[in-house]
C-alpha cells in the first residue's frame, strides 16, 4: 500500500452444508499489526494507522478523509488476498491460468468489492498474461449483483486519493473505462 506493507493471515472456517452434506471453507483474512487496542469509547479510533487498523472494523466511518482512505486500504486488501488464494488453489490443482472461468466464478454484490476486477487483470498481467487476454478471462469469471440503487450505498472515492493510493489499479480502471467508451462509440 503506498509505500507499506502489511503481512496477511488467513482463516479458515468450515461451513456444514444442508443435512451435514459437504463443508465449504471460508476464507477470512486478517492482518497480525491489528492492534484492538487502539479502541476508545464504542467504535471509535485511530483510523490513520493503517497497519493497526485495517481489519479491525468492516465499514469504518468513512464521513472524512481518513475514513475513505481506510475504506480503500481494507476493500483492496480484501480483493487482493482473494485474488492470490484462488490463484493459490489454481495452482494446486493444476489449473491454467487461462482456464480460470472454468475453475472459479468471483461473485461481487453491490460496489464494495468491485476492486476485484481491476486486481484480477493487473495479478494476471504480473504472471504473464497479455492485457487484452486477462479482460476476456476476467469478463467471463466475475459476475455482478446490484441491491440497491441509493446513492449512500454505491461506494464513490476522490479520483486524486484512488489514483495515489493504487497507481497501478487506477491505470487499469482507466484502460477498461477507455475500452467501455470505445465499445459505446462502435454501438457494441
Amino acid at each position: 500500500f503506498n509505500g507499506f506493507s502489511v503481512q496477511s493471515r488467513l482463516y479458515e472456517i468450515d461451513v456444514i452444508g444442508y443435512a451435514n452434506n459437504r463443508v465449504n471453507k471460508l476464507s477470512l483474512f486478517d492482518v497480525e499489526s491489528v492492534d484492538q487496542s487502539i479502541v476508545g469509547d464504542g467504535i471509535t479510533f485511530d483510523k490513520n494507522d493503517i497497519a493497526k487498523n485495517l481489519t479491525l472494523f468492516l465499514y469504518p466511518d468513512d464521513s472524512d478523509e481518513s475514513g475513505h482512505l481506510l475504506r480503500i486500504y481494507q476493500q483492496y486488501f480484501m480483493v487482493s488476498n482473494a485474488v492470490n488464494l484462488i490463484f493459490d488453489d489454481l495452482q494446486e490443482n493444476n489449473f491454467a491460468l487461462n482456464d480460470l472461468a472454468s475453475h472459479a466464478v468471483i461473485q461481487i454484490n453491490d460496489t464494495h468489492p468491485t476492486l476485484v476486477i481491476p486486481e484480477l487483470i493487473r495479478q494476471l498481467e504480473l504472471k504473464g498474461i497479455k492485457r487484452e487476454r486477462a479482460v476476456e478471462i476476467v469478463k467471463h469469471c466475475v459476475a455482478y449483483t446490484n441491491h440497491t440503487i441509493l446513492p449512500e450505498a454505491l461506494e464513490k472515492w476522490p479520483i486524486d486519493m484512488f489514483k495515489q493510493l493504487l497507481p497501478r489499479i487506477y491505470m487499469v480502471v482507466e484502460e477498461i473505462n477507455r475500452r467501455l467508451l470505445d465499445d459505446v462509440r462502435r454501438g457494441h
